[in-house]
């Protein structure tokens, strides 16, 4: 199917000994169109030696060390130039919505004021603004089930922390420059917290770990401290 005009084309280039980068290079289009080819490969896959990570604005293959000579990584690339040219005149397909409790409570938010004061609203208008949001998962990386979530109230862009945390508690919601997200585990992190969600967004025990995927809607649903207790107690 041909290109839309205004899309600049997609490049496909070997990255390293074994992966090959589809770039889908750096316009506003660039992460539906990564969403698009990832849905594209779930029902559609390549050969099982090709394993697929989807980026924010490109899609990388990693090759199995013993297939990277067989068949040759030119016909490899040609392939999966194929398939992510004809990607771009599909539809992304619309994911899941998913609804995400958040206490936006000033004891598990430490920089919901600051972030305020930044902003230049109040406190509560932060919490109005980002709840009533829809958010798209368009990346997952950093940590497993760290999914990073754009869609974010352009006011509410935040820089992140001039020096990170040295512990982040599972949970947190952050925001960081024009994307938001929840940590799925404890960990470092520079992010700005403005809420906590009692929810367990990665379970390294289940079938599919991460409970937000690509291309998921997220909307936050403020809830109360009780109700965070409540929910945190029966996980």
């Amino acid at each position: 199917m041909p290109q839309a005009r205004d899309v600049p084309a997609l490049s496909v280039s070997l990255t390293a000994d074994d992966m090959i980068t589809v770039d889908f290079g750096s316009h506003e289009k660039a992460n539906t169109q990564v969403r698009t080819f990832w849905q594209h490969l779930q029902l559609n896959p390549l050969p099982g030696y090709l394993h697929p990570v989807a980026g924010m604005n490109c899609l990388s293959f990693f090759i199995d060390q013993e297939n990277l000579g067989a068949p040759d990584l030119e016909a490899m690339m040609q392939q999966i130039k194929g398939v992510a040219t004809h990607s771009l005149g599909l539809a992304p397909k619309k994911g899941r919505t998913l609804e995400i409790p958040i206490c936006y409570d000033i004891s598990m938010a430490p920089d919901l004021e600051r972030l305020a004061e930044h902003c230049g609203i109040s406190v509560k208008e932060v919490v109005r603004r980002h709840s009533s949001g829809k958010y798209i998962a368009q990346l997952i990386g950093f940590l497993p089930g760290f999914v990073y979530l754009g869609g974010l109230d352009p006011k509410l862009a935040t820089p992140r922390l001039a020096s990170p945390r040295a512990k982040v508690t599972a949970g947190s919601l952050g925001i960081a420059g024009a994307q938001c997200a929840v940590y799925p585990t404890s960990s470092p992190g520079g992010w700005n917290l403005i809420g906590r969600s009692p929810l367990r967004l990665f379970d390294p025990k289940k079938d599919v770990p991460t409970t937000i995927q690509l291309g998921d809607e997220i909307r936050f649903l403020p809830i109360s401290i009780d109700e965070f207790e409540r929910q945190w107690a029966s996980r």
